[in-house]
């Protein structure tokens, strides 16, 4: 093969005017023609359920509005100060256990609360929704599917836990109180998680057992911490009236200025990377944006074949630094597409590419993962096959390096089925496979 061409393109499969999967161009209809179909699900069901609620209850009239005005106050400033934690996860700590003190409320000191299940909700949507007027108002707008699940489990909790409360007559602070309002934390919890993974899985294009799992672990500490002091809010406001909102929001502050900190961290870390990345580019060595565009694709195709999210994040910085061995050539490779080397030469800048990543410390998974890129896929000697992150890195690089960045759909396709040829050999064939499905997607 020539440099940058490739052999016959073979029959084109029905693309969109953009060169996506005909299915992928539709856009607006009914629900289950859009791309997500279960977000537009949640967001307009809960958008219809808290304008209901907030028809419904200032139609009646609001029980006890000053406690309702004071909770949709803290609800409000928890949405001002909310957090994105790692994997792109938006968490309102402050906001979301204030919504469960009140879906769990008991009294104030003064006879039995007995606001319903439908104040509950418009008190949280309206608390939700003044908070996040600031974050619009400057251009940050939230992620409609997580504000929407906050929304909702702060109608389950109270629709669950407000009948039998007035049904059981629980108007202060016991064993049996406290017994169901951590049963139906948990329970809520479980059911946002498994909906948080639905969510995560319809965009990622990840498989759902996998989101589930991810959810679980990167929301059990978070959800527990929240839940807990929303149970202690309540508590606290029946023996000490609405002092004990404060008193119980205060450590919640404190931790998210923790977890703040944490998830800078985290950003600084990963922008470091991609800074590095680009070191390559700069200096000539690969075209521009070839590192980015291997990244992204490298993601789109391990989302597909289901790696975790730990796995991805690894994947992503070694599919960044995947040409940093390229910094050590006396003279760049024709193009930086080093698809176009001969194996030695693929090798020595992989493993040159490996020192380099090896010297932070901190990187060894990446830099082994970097090292075997090149490798074929039954491995090279006594090591084995190469590991999973290894074999996407080495198709994307192959195929962004023969298409490009503005390759058509045609060049896209030949390509394509260039790397089937190879599969078995050079190519993992699931890979190779994963690789045309997210095509296909466009």
């Amino acid at each position: 093969m020539t440099q940058r061409q490739t052999e016959g393109p073979p029959p084109r499969r029905p693309m969109g005017p953009e060169g996506g999967a005909l299915s992928d161009q539709r856009r607006g209809g009914p629900l289950w023609r859009t791309p997500r179909p279960v977000r537009a699900l949640l967001v307009s069901a809960v958008g219809a359920l808290s304008l209901a609620s907030l028809v419904w209850t200032s139609a009646t009239g609001f029980v006890e509005p000053s406690v309702a005005l004071s909770f949709c106050l803290v609800i409000a400033v928890g949405e001002l100060v909310r957090i994105t934690l790692p994997g792109h996860r938006e968490v309102a700590p402050i906001a979301s256990a204030g919504a469960v003190g009140y879906a769990f409320l008991l009294g104030l000191g003064e006879g039995p609360a007995s606001h319903s299940p439908w104040q509950v909700l418009a008190v949280v949507a309206c608390g939700v929704a003044v908070g996040e007027l600031p974050h619009i108002a400057v251009g940050r707008a939230p992620r409609v599917e997580d504000v929407a699940r906050r929304v909702l489990s702060a109608g389950l909790l109270a629709v669950g836990f407000r009948p039998i409360a007035d049904q059981l007559q629980l108007s202060g602070p016991s064993v049996t109180a406290t017994l169901l309002m951590f049963t139906l934390v948990l329970t809520v919890w479980t059911v946002d998680a498994l909906l948080a993974a639905v969510l995560r899985a319809e965009r990622l294009r990840t498989r759902l057992r996998v989101a589930a799992r991810d959810e679980m672990r990167a929301q059990f500490a978070s959800g527990m911490a929240i839940g807990s002091s929303g149970v202690l809010i309540a508590l606290a406001c029946t023996v000490t009236g609405l002092a004990g909102l404060l008193v119980f929001s205060a450590p919640l502050l404190v931790a998210q200025v923790a977890f703040r900190r944490h998830a800078e961290v985290r950003r600084t870390y990963l922008e470091t990377v991609r800074a590095l990345s680009r070191v390559t580019e700069v200096g000539g060595y690969v075209e521009n944006g070839h590192s980015r565009r291997v990244s992204h694709l490298s993601h789109l195709v391990a989302c597909e074949l289901g790696l975790a999210e730990a796995d991805l994040l690894e994947l992503e910085y070694a599919a960044l630094m995947h040409d940093i061995g390229q910094l050590s050539l006396r003279e760049p490779i024709a193009g930086g597409a080093t698809v176009l080397a001969s194996p030695r030469e693929q090798r020595r800048i992989a493993e040159l590419g490996a020192g380099i990543i090896r010297e932070t410390g901190v990187l060894d998974s990446v830099a082994e993962t970097v090292r075997r890129q090149c490798e074929p896929v039954d491995g090279d000697g006594d090591e084995g096959v190469p590991p999973l992150g290894s074999r996407i890195i080495k198709v994307a690089n192959a195929f962004d390096d023969l298409v490009g960045e503005n390759g058509d759909a045609e060049r896209r396709e030949a390509v394509l089925e260039r790397l089937r040829m190879d599969a078995g050999t050079e190519y993992d064939p699931r890979v190779v496979e994963a690789l045309a499905t997210v095509l296909d997607r466009g």
